[in-house]
């Protein structure tokens, strides 16, 4: 690999550029921004760590549980892969905008490929109005006592996303605490019938200006029954009027049925992402 200028580990003293980087694309930036804005950019409350490229952050890159590349042109991807590549493989994913992921795997490749999936194009979507269609009134946050009748749609959820079963490693310990997370800070939302979930969706990340909605399942019995769209819409329509962030969220481009509900529900593309699993 040429060398080039290293990427270089950032701290709160470079705090000020980071959030100036992050302010200028906040639909793009949401899954850093809400850490950093709770933690600061030093790595041991970041639960991660920011590497910066040139003397202006011409580059940015989080390096946590998922690789998130948020800017840089060729030479930053290089440096960021180089640092990435002499640290060892560490995260579960690449994820952030399509053209500064694709071209960091593209140095990764030789090193830690074959991936288990690349998902080249990921539409990102973004409103802040009113849902085109009326949100469903029974779906409402998860409360923590619910967590065992929530968990297994939030399984499902993930086997039918990611493709792999989270409870496979550790018994599902960590993927529960995540979801219990979620949970308690009411960010996981359901509606229940017979107590069961039909739908489900999260505001995986939440920063001051966007929340980002993931996660969104639909019982398999209940599909085509809208559902979905209605369902999404509560979620947003939280988000937008009872929060005032931006509702955002990214979408498989193949997966035409979500990307014709989440704009029968009023999203706008406002950009792509491409996603890297291992």
């Amino acid at each position: 690999m040429l060398k080039l200028a290293g990427a270089r580990l950032l701290d709160d003293r470079d705090a000020r550029q980071v959030c100036s980087v992050l302010r200028a694309d906040p639909v793009a930036s949401c899954m850093v921004s809400s850490r950093v804005e709770v933690a600061g950019v030093d790595s041991w409350r970041l639960g991660g760590e920011l590497w910066g490229y040139g003397s202006r952050l011409d580059g940015l890159c989080f390096s946590g549980a998922n690789l998130v590349p948020l800017r840089g042109g060729r030479a930053a991807l290089r440096a960021f892969a180089d640092r990435a590549l002499r640290r060892g493989r560490c995260c579960s994913s690449l994820v952030g905008p399509a053209e500064q992921v694709l071209g960091l795997w593209q140095e990764l490749e030789p090193e830690w490929g074959p991936a288990r999936e690349v998902r080249a194009e990921q539409p990102l979507l973004a409103m802040s109005g009113t849902p085109r269609v009326t949100p469903d009134p029974l779906v409402r946050p998860v409360r923590p006592d619910e967590l065992d009748r929530y968990l297994p749609a939030a399984v499902a959820m993930f086997i039918e996303e990611v493709g792999i079963d989270p409870r496979l490693d550790d018994g599902g310990a960590c993927y529960r605490a995540r979801v219990a997370e979620l949970v308690s800070a009411g960010r996981a939302f359901a509606r229940f019938e017979g107590g069961e979930v039909v739908f489900k969706a999260e505001i995986g990340a939440l920063s001051t200006r966007v929340g980002q909605i993931q996660g969104v399942w639909v019982h398999p019995d209940r599909r085509g029954n809208g559902l979905g769209a209605t369902g999404t819409a509560a979620v947003v329509d939280r988000l937008v009027r009872g929060l005032g962030r931006i509702a955002s969220l990214y979408v498989n481009g193949y997966n035409l049925p979500a990307r014709t509900v989440y704009q029968r529900v009023g999203f706008q593309q406002v950009g792509s992402y491409a996603t890297v699993l291992f």
